[in-house]
């Protein structure tokens, strides 16, 4: 009797046990992909955005002048993408005819991305002429309003809640871009009086804050239209997302650069940097090819989490770029730039720990009723035992 009793319970014990095993593997599985899909767009946003930062105002600092190729080197590497789609794996093909679903689906799409397209076109347009008559460590302060900007366009576009601690983050944000316009003394690389310093910085600090909305807009909107239009969540939507706004964008500033006859003084910009020919040519294809893995890399974050951890992820560059910005283009880094970038890291924090606390909410909801179950599940455990 006692040995029927004992291999009734080893067999009770190991049938429920291979189930709660093999689930907790699965799931241990599942988040271990996801941190690394999450951790490989968060270095090549991160990488990306930081070194391309520090390319343009080299290219700035050392001769070049052209705000159209700056913004063209933003959207051109668009191309490099293309090779991905050789390596996915075809949908199954669907031997149907043509319907007005299908044609609309196709319009409704071109729309998406021509108008997306236009909107980086003219943010990376106000980014360049922001980056050129601002110092690159100021510039990158009054970026950090992105975020700002990025919590109401998500609060129409994409439900997002205002909490306290992300209302906190918008009045510290908004504080540290205002403290930057009333620096006493304006800084321009190619200032020749105080009143021409002081009228490119305004123009500068209006660039910088036109670019820091028009990129939290987009960003916004493309969350929207995965969620609402999309509804895929796969990799080919992300290269799509990259590569068709991309193409539209870089037609508009293509068009820009021929039209106001910039294409011409090329050679001669290229002839008279101060790093010579091929170190011209090398900044640019760095900065290209920056522009395209932080691209991929805010997109993939849009995907896996949403807009506002993409454009969180985006800020952390905050305290590392005017850092650099010292040591390489030795920018002052005055009293009231210190307590800027206090304030936005600041805000920077209060954002992320809001959605640590949106992470957590659902782990712990779940917990409570895995735990209800497993007590029940002992007990019934216990009642067969000592029947």
């Amino acid at each position: 009797m006692m040995e029927l009793e004992s291999e009734t319970q080893e067999l009770h014990l190991h049938v429920n046990g291979e189930p709660e095993g093999k689930f907790s593997t699965e799931e241990r599985s599942h988040k271990y992909s996801w941190r690394l899909r999450v951790s490989l767009y968060v270095t090549l946003l991160l990488a990306g955005e930081t070194i391309a930062t520090l390319l343009g105002r080299l290219y700035y600092e050392k001769g070049g002048k052209s705000t159209w190729l700056e913004t063209l080197v933003q959207l051109v590497g668009f191309p490099l993408t293309l090779p991905c789609y050789y390596y996915l794996k075809p949908e199954p093909s669907k031997t149907k005819t043509i319907t007005k679903k299908t044609t609309s689906s196709f319009l409704t799409l071109s729309l998406v991305y021509i108008g997306l397209g236009l909107l980086v076109a003219g943010h990376c347009i106000l980014y360049s002429f922001g980056l050129l008559y601002l110092p690159v460590s100021t510039f990158s302060l009054i970026s950090a309003s992105q975020l700002a900007f990025n919590a109401v366009f998500s609060y129409f576009l994409n439900s997002q809640k205002i909490t306290p601690f992300i209302l906190n983050s918008l009045v510290l944000l908004t504080i540290s871009s205002t403290l930057l316009v009333i620096q006493h003394e304006p800084e321009s690389p190619s200032s020749t009086s105080k009143s021409a310093a002081k009228s490119k910085y305004v123009i500068g600090y209006i660039c910088a804050v036109g670019s820091s909305a028009g990129y939290s807009l987009v960003l916004s909107l493309t969350d929207y239209a995965f969620e609402k239009i999309l509804k895929k969540y796969t990799f080919k939507a992300i290269l799509d997302m990259a590569t068709y706004p991309s193409m539209v964008a870089t037609c508009v500033v293509v068009v820009g650069l021929f039209g106001s006859g910039g294409w011409k003084k090329l050679s001669t910009e290229m002839e008279e940097f101060q790093l010579g020919k091929s170190s011209y040519i090398l900044i640019n294809i760095g900065s290209t090819i920056s522009w395209q893995a932080c691209l991929i890399g805010s997109v993939g974050l849009i995907i896996e989490v949403s807009s506002l951890f993409s454009n969180v992820i985006s800020t952390l560059c905050l305290p590392v770029v005017p850092v650099l910005a010292v040591v390489f283009f030795r920018d002052e880094m005055s009293g009231i730039k210190l307590i800027a970038m206090f304030l936005a890291i600041w805000g920077f924090v209060s954002y992320g720990y809001q959605h640590y606390v949106n992470d957590r909410k659902p782990e712990e909801d779940q917990e409570l009723p895995q735990s209800k179950e497993e007590e029940e599940q002992k007990q019934v455990d216990t009642i067969h035992v000592q029947a």
